[in-house]
């Protein structure tokens, strides 16, 4: 692969190359093990989470770990410091805080307690595309320009729970200290290329399921609704919320759109439900005045996620 801003980079010893690419860009979502009914979504393409009183399903028992109740910083913070303009609520509040975080799709997504290199720590979201493997934003995993001696570069761990709910694991907790990105970013510090991934240790994620993900032409999502829902750390510590709403604008390496976050959602999927399937189209990283942002799964995207997955 020619270097360039997506070749991709690894904190660990032995680095990968991308496959050659393809034409098909679609990779596909799974329901996972755990099984129970997944969330319903409506003919527009959002989830249908408003009013929703369903009991979080059973699961397996969380392990021996204790999820933070104190409120944590937004990595975000860590490369661009206060005050956090990252993700932005514009004007009402539409966010619907989900509560059976143990149910499809919910559970895929996953709040993330990051150390950074110089012990600091901080809170981010991720959502699994495999067994292994999680997205999330390159500053979760690599933080840039931070101006404290120490803490530039690869974090130390990511504790990752998929579908906290507060101080309740449903799935436990598994540490990553195996993480990914692009040069675009860990030696650019360029937003156009601010998408990053873990690997876990473990095949939690064949319990939870994962998103699919693919690339889409601009005609196409431009009339296409989209949903994020993450761990925002202006709500309950470890509360997940969702909003959703159609595409604003596209450009060739971002997705914007009019959708409430709020800092710790840093690295949540922005996906579409397409042909019954939820399938990652950007990763969410940024905000705006008018419109929040995320790095599009563009052709080199998805050929390094391809890469990743495991």
């Amino acid at each position: 692969m020619t270097n360039g801003p997506h070749t991709a980079v690894s904190n660990q010893p032995v680095e990968l190359t991308a496959p050659a690419a393809e034409q098909a860009f679609f990779e596909g979502p799974s329901e996972g093990a755990q099984g129970g009914s997944p969330a319903a979504f409506t003919s527009d393409g959002l989830e249908q989470v408003a009013g929703r009183t369903r009991a979080l399903s059973e699961s397996v028992p969380a392990e021996a770990w204790t999820a933070p109740s104190a409120p944590l910083p937004d990595i975000g913070e860590a490369s661009f410091g206060p005050p956090d303009l990252l993700e932005t609520v514009h004007g009402p509040d539409d966010r619907v805080q989900i509560t059976d975080t143990a149910a499809y799709p919910w559970r895929v997504n996953a709040s993330l307690l990051v150390t950074a290199a110089d012990n600091s720590q901080w809170i981010g979201t991720g959502w699994f595309i495999g067994p292994h493997t999680l997205v999330t934003a390159g500053h979760v995993v690599h933080i840039k320009h931070s101006g404290v001696p120490g803490r530039d570069g690869w974090v130390k761990s990511i504790q990752v729970m998929p579908g906290r709910n507060g101080t309740f694991l449903p799935f436990g907790a598994v540490t990553s200290t195996n993480f990914r990105s692009v040069t675009g970013w860990t030696a650019d510090g360029d937003e156009n290329f601010d998408y990053g991934a873990l690997v876990i240790p473990t095949e939690l994620g064949a319990t939870t399921g994962w998103f699919g993900f693919g690339s889409w032409p601009d005609a196409d999502l431009l009339k296409t609704s989209v949903n994020i829902s993450g761990y925002p750390g202006d709500q309950p510590p470890g509360t997940q919320w969702y909003d959703g709403r159609g595409v604003s604008s596209v450009n060739p390496l971002k997705v914007f759109y009019d959708i409430d976050t709020a800092g710790g959602q840093s690295g949540s999927a922005v996906y579409r439900i397409h042909n019954g399937g939820r399938y990652g189209i950007a990763v969410h990283a940024y905000g705006g005045l008018t419109t929040n942002s995320g790095t599009r799964i563009t052709k080199a995207v998805f050929d390094n996620l391809v890469l990743w997955k495991a």
